[in-house]
Parts: C-alpha cells; sequence; structure tokens
C-alpha cells in the first residue's frame, strides 16, 4: 500500500508539467500554480469526503472537538508545505529540490521519535534512511552536468520549511487518528487548505490563461492521486510505525524520474543510476523495516 502511494505521488511530477503546459501556465508564474494546485486539492478533498461517506455508508465529518485538529494538519501538510514548496521551487533547481524533500523521511523519524516520543531511533532506522537517501541523491544527479550546490533563503530554504512541514503533518496525521476517521481528516483539511489556496492565486494574480478538456482531465486525475494516496498514507500511519511507513517515501523520486521519462520522454542519461537507486532505495527500506 505504501509502494502504491508513491507510484501515485511519483505519476503527479509529470502529470503537474502536462497540466502546466495544457493551461498554458508560465514556469516563473507562482501564484496560478498556486491557483492551479489549490483546485487540485479541493477537488481531492471533496472526492476524498464523497468516496469515503460512500464506503462508510454515512456522511464524513469531523467530530466537533476535532476541527481543530483539522485546521493544524491543514496548516502542516496543505498550507505551509505547498506554499514553501512553489516559493522555493521558482527560485532552486528541480534536482536540488528533490534531494531536499527526500529529508522528510530522515525528518519525520527523528521527530517521531525525539521530539513526540512514539518510538525509538535505532540504528537500523538510521542506516536505512542513509542508503536509501543515498538512492535518491543518485537518481537526481544521474545525467546533471554542472549541478552546483549553494543555498539561499528563498530557494533551498523554502524546499527544507516545505519538507519540515511535510514531516510535521506526517507525525500529526498519526497523533491525531486516534481521535478521528483518517480519512476524514484527509478529506476536511485537503478542502480547506485548497480553498485558501485558491484565494491566494487569486488575491496574487493567478489565473489560468487556458481551459481544455484534456487540461480539466489532468486536473482530476491529479485530485484523484491526491485524495487516494494521502487517504491510504494516512491509514497507514494509524497502524504502523512511523519509520515503517515513511521510509518508502524514497522511492517516489525514483518513480518520478522512470514516469517522467515514459510520459514526457525526458531522457535519463543515467540509466544504469536510476537502476542501482531503485536497489539502495528498497535495500534501505527492507533495513528499517527488517
Amino acid at each position: 500500500m505504501a509502494l502504491l502511494c508513491c507510484l501515485l505521488w511519483g505519476s503527479a511530477f509529470p502529470f503537474i508539467k502536462i497540466g502546466y503546459r495544457l493551461f498554458a501556465i508560465a514556469s516563473a508564474d507562482t501564484f496560478s500554480q498556486i491557483l492551479f494546485a489549490g483546485f487540485r486539492f479541493t477537488l481531492a478533498g471533496i472526492l476524498t469526503v464523497i468516496i469515503g461517506s460512500i464506503t462508510a455508508k454515512n456522511m464524513l465529518m469531523p467530530k466537533k472537538e476535532n476541527w481543530n485538529k483539522v485546521l493544524v494538519l491543514c496548516l502542516f501538510q496543505t498550507i505551509l508545505q505547498y506554499t514553501f514548496f512553489y516559493i522555493g521551487l521558482a527560485n532552486t533547481t528541480g534536482v536540488k529540490s528533490s534531494i531536499i524533500e527526500a529529508t522528510s523521511t530522515f525528518a519525520a523519524i527523528i521527530l517521531s521519535a525525539l521530539v513526540f516520543r512514539m518510538e525509538k531511533l535505532r540504528m537500523n532506522k538510521i542506516l536505512g534512511c542513509v542508503i536509501g537517501f543515498a538512492g535518491v541523491v543518485l537518481v537526481n544527479l544521474s545525467g546533471a552536468e554542472g549541478e552546483r550546490f549553494s543555498f539561499s533563503f528563498f530557494g533551498e530554504g523554502m524546499i527544507l520549511l516545505s519538507t519540515l512541514s511535510y514531516a510535521a503533518s506526517t507525525v500529526l496525521g498519526k497523533r491525531y487518528s486516534k481521535y478521528e476517521n483518517p480519512v476524514t481528516l484527509s478529506g476536511y483539511q485537503f478542502i480547506i487548505g485548497g480553498l485558501l489556496m485558491v484565494l491566494a492565486g487569486v488575491i496574487g494574480g493567478g489565473r489560468l490563461p487556458v481551459i481544455t478538456v484534456p487540461g480539466i482531465l489532468v486536473l482530476l486525475w491529479l485530485a484523484v492521486v491526491s485524495a487516494a494516496a494521502y487517504s491510504f498514507w494516512t491509514i497507514l500511519l494509524k497502524y504502523n510505525p512511523v519509520s515503517s511507513v515513511t521510509v518508502y517515501g524514497f522511492s517516489t523520486p525514483v518513480f518520478g524520474v522512470l514516469l517522467s521519462t515514459l510520459l514526457l520522454g525526458e531522457s535519463t542519461t543515467g540509466s544504469i543510476s536510476t537502476i542501482i537507486a531503485l536497489v539502495l532505495v528498497s535495500l534501505g527500506i527492507y533495513i528499517v523495516n527488517k
């Protein structure tokens, strides 16, 4: 189930690029990208609530005392994570962003063990994370000639803050799932966060210049990806240790590279490196869960 989530998230990389092209959104138009993401997450939340309600044969609605938990999760998982991410992405490269984002697995495990005291930080977890992270670095740097590592607050700094926000939402999602249905949490935090992002995009002058049927279909697919992946992920966190679940996140960039090659025709000069990266990621997952 965790690998399915990561495969879905990996498919988001090429489909977001396809969506930008179909809606004619420029790569430097941050507010239009935030508007696009806002529509995506709002639709994802609506789909999550509808499907969850049909499955449960009852309208999903957070308990009165749990609305504050939905808002806190929304703040970290959607608003802060993606606001920081889009600002950072506009000021740094995709390679650096992917590598820094992969550190969210480290951050989630450390927060779970040292801050929230939800599990112990054992050597196998540290070793597995290091090996898995090595795979992510390898798959992103293969063929990236001349890529230099530098750091700026509004570039790499924002991506790092995005990563920390995601890690915090992972741990909070596990904690809050004790008190509320994970699907309910996921659905309503998406709706609130998505609507706020739409509002921010409109206020900032964002727009979708071209609207076509293929573009709408891509937007719907991205909404399905978010609805399914985050709902499954939250359910997994409820019943499993944070480290056992989040370590699978190292496979997301690998899936992203493979699917980008298939769907976008992007050449990967380091195909052997990609295979080695997949082996390292798999080894890291095995060591953490062994």
